[in-house]
């Protein structure tokens, strides 16, 4: 299962899904986070911040997903992952995507700025350290129609919204635990007819 996350810049993505590996591997659930920052500073440093380099960067950090999942760990990507038609891109070239939704209002997220990043949006255009692309500010986010899990962040507790995402990912893994033994019964049947 890959879980992508969606929401802007200090919405608690990365906090939340070192909760839920952390409640879910108590579980026994092997969990791997696929986070933004981390793969952007090693794997996609040639990529910039355009909207081809970002939906660049989603479709790697898709496919790296997707690798961890065809091995049995729910990959949580926790990334900002702007834009609509990249989602569903994921979505549609592998098996079991899950879109979560990290919401919080944007002056909720000035107030938190915990990277600095909203306050440099704010400087005046000649400020070398203004940055002009910041997502949701000064560059497109698209609210995801479709998505499967809608946490407000500024509204629930992070061991809430814990809660919500493990319970997503736990019906989630028991639902094809079921179509895995359905599939293994026909397959068993199967072969008992035929000998």
């Amino acid at each position: 299962m890959v879980i992508q996350f969606c929401g802007l810049s200090g919405v608690g993505k990365t906090t939340l899904a070192q909760h839920a590996k952390n409640q879910l591997r108590q579980k026994g659930i092997s969990v791997e986070i696929v986070d933004g920052d981390v793969y952007r500073s090693k794997l996609c440093k040639d990529l910039g911040f355009s909207k081809a380099d970002r939906q660049e960067n989603i479709r790697r950090l898709g496919f790296i997903a997707s690798r961890f999942s065809s091995q049995g760990i729910v990959a949580i990507m926790s990334v900002i992952n702007p834009y609509e038609e990249t989602r569903a891109e994921l979505k549609a070239s592998y098996p079991n995507v899950k879109t979560v939704y990290l919401d919080c209002p944007v002056e909720t997220l000035f107030l938190r700025d915990t990277k600095g990043l909203y306050k440099r949006s704010q400087l005046p255009d000649h400020d070398p350290a203004k940055i002009s692309n910041l997502t949701g500010i000064n560059d497109q986010f698209e609210i995801p129609s479709d998505a499967d899990l809608r946490l407000n962040t500024d509204v629930k507790t992070v061991e809430e919204c814990t809660d919500d995402l493990c319970s997503l990912i736990l019906k989630e893994l028991e639902s094809d635990n079921q179509d895995f033994q359905f599939t293994e019964k026909i397959i068993s049947q199967t072969l008992k007819n035929a000998e």
